[in-house]
């Protein structure tokens, strides 16, 4: 009988699993970068993502944590609790305030010719948290290029 218990367990574990909603990786990317100041040890810059969303449900975003390197090299790091919806298989766009110390990378990048920062290559990398549903949080891993602004 026990036997019999523990397997009626286990079969529903695993039924409850394959009924688990899965997410396709959305498509991030940054749209544009716009220096807001900086200072001596900091640079304060606004980041424009835009979230493409795959799956046939809504994606309820709680925050996102990421990791950006820029032309190469490391970046910043940083989290967004920004809260938002991107609609079954729609977009949406939202803005992370950024503060780096690079200075080196951002100087590097400002004197570069001006036609060539219409194309600064990057890597985001990080975790989408979700607000909803069995499924915590959604890895991804994006490359592209962006304008500096």
């Amino acid at each position: 009988m026990r036997a019999l218990a523990a397997a009626a367990v286990v079969a529903l574990l695993g039924s409850g699993c394959a009924l688990a909603p899965k997410f396709t990786t959305p498509t991030l990317s940054i749209v544009g970068v716009k220096v807001e100041g900086s200072d001596l040890l900091a640079q304060h810059l606004k980041v424009r993502v835009h979230v493409k969303n795959p799956n046939d449900r809504t994606l309820p975003v709680r925050g996102i944590e990421y990791t950006l390197d820029v032309d190469g090299q490391p970046f910043a790091t940083g989290a967004s609790a920004a809260s938002f919806v991107v609609p079954a298989l729609g977009e949406a766009e939202f803005d992370m305030n950024v503060t780096t110390n690079v200075a080196g990378t951002l100087m590097r990048l400002l004197a570069r010719p001006a036609d060539s920062l219409t194309s600064v290559p990057y890597r985001l990398t990080g975790k989408i948290s979700l607000s909803e549903g069995w499924l915590q949080s959604i890895p991804f891993e994006q490359h592209g290029t962006f304008r500096l602004q």
